[in-house]
Protein backbone atom coordinates (compact mmCIF):
# COMPACT_ATOMS: atom_id res chain seq x y z
CA UNK A 1 0.00 0.00 0.00
CA UNK A 2 1.30 3.51 -1.05
CA UNK A 3 0.76 5.22 2.38
CA UNK A 4 2.98 2.72 4.22
CA UNK A 5 5.48 2.77 1.67
CA UNK A 6 5.48 6.61 2.43
CA UNK A 7 5.47 5.88 5.84
CA UNK A 8 8.83 4.19 5.45
CA UNK A 9 10.04 6.73 3.74
CA UNK A 10 9.41 9.10 6.52
CA UNK A 11 10.71 6.85 9.27
CA UNK A 12 13.92 5.99 7.34
CA UNK A 13 14.74 9.63 6.69
CA UNK A 14 13.29 11.98 9.15
CA UNK A 15 12.74 8.98 12.41
CA UNK A 16 9.35 8.85 14.22
CA UNK A 17 9.13 12.69 15.07
CA UNK A 18 8.31 13.50 11.47
CA UNK A 19 5.46 11.02 11.33
CA UNK A 20 2.34 12.94 11.06
CA UNK A 21 -1.07 11.62 9.44
CA UNK A 22 -0.50 14.97 7.06
CA UNK A 23 2.87 14.09 6.45
CA UNK A 24 2.14 10.65 5.22
CA UNK A 25 -0.56 11.72 3.02
CA UNK A 26 1.37 14.00 1.89
CA UNK A 27 4.25 11.69 0.80
CA UNK A 28 1.87 9.27 -0.53
CA UNK A 29 0.19 11.53 -2.79
CA UNK A 30 -3.26 10.61 -0.95
CA UNK A 31 -5.53 13.22 1.24
CA UNK A 32 -5.75 12.94 4.74
CA UNK A 33 -9.32 12.12 4.61
CA UNK A 34 -7.97 9.66 2.01
CA UNK A 35 -5.98 8.25 4.74
CA UNK A 36 -7.89 8.34 7.51
CA UNK A 37 -10.55 6.03 5.62
CA UNK A 38 -7.37 3.16 5.52
CA UNK A 39 -5.75 4.08 9.25
CA UNK A 40 -7.89 5.88 11.71
CA UNK A 41 -5.07 6.78 13.56
CA UNK A 42 -1.35 6.82 13.68
CA UNK A 43 -1.65 3.93 15.74
CA UNK A 44 -3.21 1.88 13.64
CA UNK A 45 -1.00 2.97 10.41
CA UNK A 46 1.88 2.20 12.40
CA UNK A 47 0.27 -1.13 13.73
CA UNK A 48 0.01 -2.21 9.68
CA UNK A 49 3.30 -0.94 9.13
CA UNK A 50 4.48 -3.43 11.65
CA UNK A 51 2.42 -6.50 10.13
CA UNK A 52 3.39 -5.76 6.86
CA UNK A 53 7.58 -6.13 8.00
CA UNK A 54 6.43 -9.07 9.75
CA UNK A 55 4.47 -10.50 7.06
CA UNK A 56 7.88 -9.77 5.06
CA UNK A 57 9.87 -11.51 7.27
CA UNK A 58 7.83 -14.60 6.68
CA UNK A 59 9.91 -15.62 3.46
CA UNK A 60 12.89 -15.78 5.37
CA UNK A 61 11.28 -18.24 7.93
CA UNK A 62 10.15 -19.96 5.17
CA UNK A 63 14.27 -19.72 3.54
CA UNK A 64 15.73 -21.01 7.35
CA UNK A 65 12.70 -23.70 8.16
CA UNK A 66 14.06 -25.18 4.49
CA UNK A 67 17.56 -24.55 5.30
CA UNK A 68 20.40 -27.04 5.84
CA UNK A 69 22.40 -24.48 7.24
CA UNK A 70 20.19 -22.65 9.63
CA UNK A 71 22.86 -20.59 11.07
CA UNK A 72 23.82 -19.04 7.92
CA UNK A 73 20.10 -18.15 6.94
CA UNK A 74 19.56 -16.01 10.72
CA UNK A 75 23.59 -14.56 10.31
CA UNK A 76 22.69 -13.40 6.63
CA UNK A 77 18.93 -11.75 7.62
CA UNK A 78 20.71 -10.27 11.04
CA UNK A 79 23.09 -8.26 8.57
CA UNK A 80 20.51 -5.58 7.61
CA UNK A 81 21.95 -2.69 4.65
CA UNK A 82 21.81 0.68 5.45
CA UNK A 83 18.54 1.94 4.49
CA UNK A 84 16.77 -1.28 5.94
CA UNK A 85 18.27 -0.60 9.35
CA UNK A 86 17.92 3.34 9.49
CA UNK A 87 14.19 2.24 8.93
CA UNK A 88 14.29 -0.53 11.92
CA UNK A 89 16.18 1.36 14.22
CA UNK A 90 13.30 3.67 14.13
CA UNK A 91 10.71 1.55 13.71
CA UNK A 92 12.27 -0.45 17.34
CA UNK A 93 12.93 3.01 19.16
CA UNK A 94 9.35 3.75 18.37
CA UNK A 95 7.96 0.58 19.39
CA UNK A 96 10.15 0.86 22.75
CA UNK A 97 9.41 4.53 23.63
CA UNK A 98 6.08 5.90 22.24
CA UNK A 99 2.90 6.24 23.27
CA UNK A 100 2.22 5.91 19.32
CA UNK A 101 2.81 1.98 19.86
CA UNK A 102 0.06 -0.45 20.19
CA UNK A 103 0.61 -3.86 22.77
CA UNK A 104 0.23 -5.61 19.47
CA UNK A 105 2.71 -4.00 17.68
CA UNK A 106 4.99 -4.81 20.33
CA UNK A 107 4.22 -7.91 20.74
CA UNK A 108 4.65 -8.63 16.87
CA UNK A 109 8.40 -7.32 16.96
CA UNK A 110 8.62 -9.99 20.10
CA UNK A 111 7.39 -12.48 18.32
CA UNK A 112 9.45 -12.18 14.91
CA UNK A 113 12.21 -12.43 17.81
CA UNK A 114 11.01 -15.31 19.05
CA UNK A 115 10.12 -16.80 15.96
CA UNK A 116 14.20 -17.15 15.14
CA UNK A 117 14.87 -18.22 18.56
CA UNK A 118 12.27 -20.97 18.19
CA UNK A 119 13.48 -22.21 15.00
CA UNK A 120 17.23 -21.86 15.78
CA UNK A 121 16.43 -24.07 19.00
CA UNK A 122 14.38 -26.50 16.69
CA UNK A 123 16.88 -27.16 14.12
CA UNK A 124 20.27 -27.18 16.20
CA UNK A 125 20.50 -29.90 18.80
CA UNK A 126 22.56 -27.96 21.60
CA UNK A 127 20.19 -25.53 23.16
CA UNK A 128 23.67 -23.50 24.35
CA UNK A 129 25.31 -23.70 21.17
CA UNK A 130 20.94 -22.24 20.07
CA UNK A 131 21.88 -19.41 22.06
CA UNK A 132 25.22 -18.38 21.39
CA UNK A 133 24.13 -18.44 17.48
CA UNK A 134 20.75 -16.48 18.41
CA UNK A 135 22.72 -13.49 20.29
CA UNK A 136 25.40 -13.35 17.59
CA UNK A 137 23.01 -12.90 15.25
CA UNK A 138 21.35 -10.38 17.47
CA UNK A 139 24.44 -8.31 17.91
CA UNK A 140 25.15 -8.18 14.74
CA UNK A 141 21.49 -7.04 14.19
CA UNK A 142 21.79 -4.26 17.00
CA UNK A 143 25.05 -2.97 15.92
CA UNK A 144 24.54 -2.53 11.99
CA UNK A 145 20.96 -0.87 13.65
CA UNK A 146 23.10 1.66 15.33
CA UNK A 147 25.30 2.69 13.24
CA UNK A 148 28.28 0.66 14.58
CA UNK A 149 30.75 -1.32 12.44
CA UNK A 150 29.84 -4.89 11.92
CA UNK A 151 32.03 -7.53 10.56
CA UNK A 152 33.19 -7.34 6.79
CA UNK A 153 31.76 -9.89 4.49
CA UNK A 154 34.78 -12.56 4.96
CA UNK A 155 35.18 -11.47 8.97
CA UNK A 156 31.09 -12.45 8.44
CA UNK A 157 32.16 -15.35 6.66
CA UNK A 158 33.83 -17.07 8.94
CA UNK A 159 32.12 -16.30 11.95
CA UNK A 160 28.99 -17.72 10.36
CA UNK A 161 31.32 -20.75 9.36
CA UNK A 162 32.43 -21.42 12.61
CA UNK A 163 29.91 -21.31 14.49
CA UNK A 164 27.57 -23.31 12.11
CA UNK A 165 30.22 -26.21 12.48
CA UNK A 166 29.74 -25.56 16.33
CA UNK A 167 25.95 -26.13 15.78
CA UNK A 168 25.98 -29.21 13.41
CA UNK A 169 24.98 -27.52 10.20
CA UNK A 170 28.37 -27.69 8.72
CA UNK A 171 30.83 -29.83 8.38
Amino acid sequence: MISLDALQTILTEDGMHAVTLDAVAAAAGVSKGGLLYHFPSKEAMLDAFVQRMCDTAEAEFAEAEQADDVVASYLRASAPGDTEAALLWSLIATLRTSDVATAEARQLVTDFFARWEEILHRKIDDPVIADIVCLAGDGIYLRALAGLSIPDDETLAAITDRLARLAGTRP
